[in-house]
């Protein structure tokens, strides 16, 4: 189950009623509308909450996706390009969103960079076919994945902050 601060999150963002993906032509149009609506909304949510942590935009076919996204330790932001293609089965079949810098330094990660999201996020995703979208991808999938694996990082010396607001 989620917890209350995962209900409170996921209560800002609207949730999607389309149910196309890239080959669906004018209803995939009418999705991205969504998409980009929900997004709209959840990141100004974020910032009411002071809790802005990622950018995204998309190629002109909203297929490609990628931006940057950001994690504060101890005053320090650790920042890291994001990346993920939208399936040609989507919605029925989650973004898989990737970190490419981090490619290889957690075993909670996938070839690419893809961060791994099999057991908790993916089940939850196809209960909740078409209402979720990207913004709920953010939301239960890379935020949390964010919260448990880039501390562990740090603290094991694999990620080290530097100066750029880039970590390494």
């Amino acid at each position: 189950m989620v917890d209350e601060a995962t209900r409170k999150s996921l209560s800002g963002i609207p949730l999607l009623k389309t149910k196309a993906g890239p080959r669906d032509k004018e209803l995939w149009v009418q999705r991205l509308k969504e998409e980009f609506q929900a997004l709209i909304k959840y990141v100004e949510t974020n910032k009411h909450q002071d809790n802005d942590w990622f950018r995204l935009e998309s190629n002109k076919e909203g297929t490609r996706w990628f931006g940057k996204c950001w994690y504060i330790q101890d005053l320090l932001k650790y920042e890291f390009d994001v990346e993920f293609d939208i399936p040609v089965t989507y919605p029925t079949t989650a973004p898989e969103i990737a970190l490419p810098e981090l490619d290889g330094k957690t075993a909670k990660m996938y070839r690419g960079g893809k961060i791994c999201l099999t057991d908790h996020f993916k089940p939850l995703w196809a209960r909740n076919v078409p209402k979720f979208g990207i913004a709920h991808a953010m939301a239960l999938g890379l935020g949390p994945w964010l919260a448990v694996e880039i501390p562990d990082l740090i603290q094991k010396g694999i990620i080290v902050y530097n100066d750029k607001s880039r970590a390494t």
